[in-house]
């Protein structure tokens, strides 16, 4: 019976799945996949960092699909990568080796090479620009020598000089870093796999968690040392002659963040300040800056700390877009069969609610007398307070379960005592 609409309903599934599609096709104007990729380049690069590949046409193709959602273009994009054959691996990068086209540190002014601002709404109004609107050209600024592309030493290699923050390993590490596309996770989580989760994680859901270590949910309060966007070179090794080459740049965003106060005057190996890292696909500079301040507030408490964003568990589970999208949106389909379940349920402990509130009278000690009390009921008091009770049932382990201000369980013989 439970299934019976549901396959009664594969005709207006299919008419469902023709309506959206042709929404998508048939417009008057449609717009080109190679426009999207030219004119929404920060929405292409959010679904191709949450859908964990680089590929600007697939990318617009996906945000165009999606009609401009970028989180199911996000998840397009991770049921396409699912696929691809993996030929091989890349080089770890370094990312000092990055083309830099915009860098700024928020703890020094005067940085070696200087402050890069590059392309930046943050020094702008949030006004409307209603010239846009026809489609006006502007004047681009002009091109100097400067503006070009360069590398740029890191502004924590200052801070590891001055014994503020733990030096950088003196060798890369050989352990084979953790792969979240093939292994399901375990908690504590190492740092590979968190870094790995928190790359293609949801901006907002990073966002939110953020602001929250930041506002005291969390042992952070972080600054930016520095947040470069640039192209970050690819090497793989030659498979014929065993040599690194490069095989091309992608765009990327890196931020990162310290946060003072750690110092310990008991503990060695104790540095004044923590480290947190982020790194992006594209300009996203929102997301990086967010992961930087997750990865710094999880590595500080192993993963096993109080609050939410310092847990690894409840942070690698809820940031992904793909598996929290799908358990709240899969509520919107049929769950007859369960439902059913537990309105038959409480329906029954409603009946027994009205039961014994239309058959209780709260006389001075608050007892009801043996005589007014139904059939069903064993003894009652009247709970006035607003404290929860609970319910017992015989197949529930704990025991008991919450109901309206009474305490009532399963007798043996199937009859219900209230205390």
């Amino acid at each position: 019976m439970g299934y019976t609409s549901v396959r009664g309903s594969l005709e207006s599934i299919q008419h469902a799945e023709k309506l959206i599609g042709a929404a998508i096709a048939n417009v008057d104007d449609p717009i080109d996949v190679s426009q999207i990729t030219e004119q929404l380049p920060v929405a292409i690069e959010k679904a191709m960092a949450e859908g964990s590949i680089y590929d600007p046409e697939l990318g617009g193709l996906a945000i165009k699909q999606a009609q401009g959602d970028p989180i199911e273009a996000a998840f397009l994009l991770r049921a396409y990568r699912t696929t691809l054959q993996r030929l091989g691996y890349s080089i770890p990068s370094d990312t000092r080796e990055v083309r830099v086209m915009r860098r700024v540190s928020a703890t020094f002014k005067d940085i070696p090479g200087g402050q890069v601002l590059g392309e930046t709404r943050d020094y702008t109004q949030r006004l409307l620009d209603f010239s846009l609107l026809k489609n006006e050209r502007k004047e681009d600024p002009v091109k100097d020598e400067m503006a070009q592309p360069r590398t740029f030493p890191l502004v924590i290699d200052y801070l590891r000089n001055d014994g503020l923050l733990a030096p950088a390993p003196e060798k890369a590490n050989e352990e084979e870093p953790f792969d979240v596309t093939r292994t399901p996770l375990k908690f504590p989580a190492p740092r590979s796999a968190r870094l790995q989760v928190l790359s293609r994680g949801e901006t907002g859901g990073m966002l939110a968690m953020a602001y929250g270590a930041l506002r005291g949910y969390g042992a952070s309060h972080a600054y930016v040392a520095e947040i470069r966007s640039g192209e970050l070179p690819v090497k793989i090794n030659h498979p014929v002659s065993g040599k690194a080459v490069q095989i091309g740049r992608i765009p990327v965003t890196e931020c990162h963040s310290v946060n003072p106060g750690a110092g310990s005057l008991t503990e060695e190996n104790m540095y004044e300040m923590t480290f947190g890292y982020g790194v992006t696909i594209g300009r996203e500079e929102r997301r990086a800056i967010s992961m930087a301040i997750i990865e710094d507030t999880l590595t500080k408490f192993d993963g096993l700390g109080d609050q939410p964003v310092e847990n690894d568990e409840y942070v690698l589970h809820h940031v992904d877009c793909v598996e929290s999208t799908g358990f709240v949106e899969h509520l919107k389909l049929p769950h007859y069969v369960t439902f059913q379940s537990s309105l038959q349920q409480s329906r029954k402990v409603s009946d027994l609610m009205k039961k014994v509130r239309g058959n209780s009278k709260v006389g001075i000690g608050g007892g009801i007398s043996s005589a007014e009390q139904p059939s069903s009921i064993a003894t009652a008091t009247v709970d006035t307070r607003p404290a929860q009770a609970t319910h017992k049932h015989d197949d529930n382990p704990s025991g008991y379960h919450s109901h309206g201000g009474y305490i009532h369980s399963h007798d043996d013989d199937g009859g219900h005592g209230n205390e």
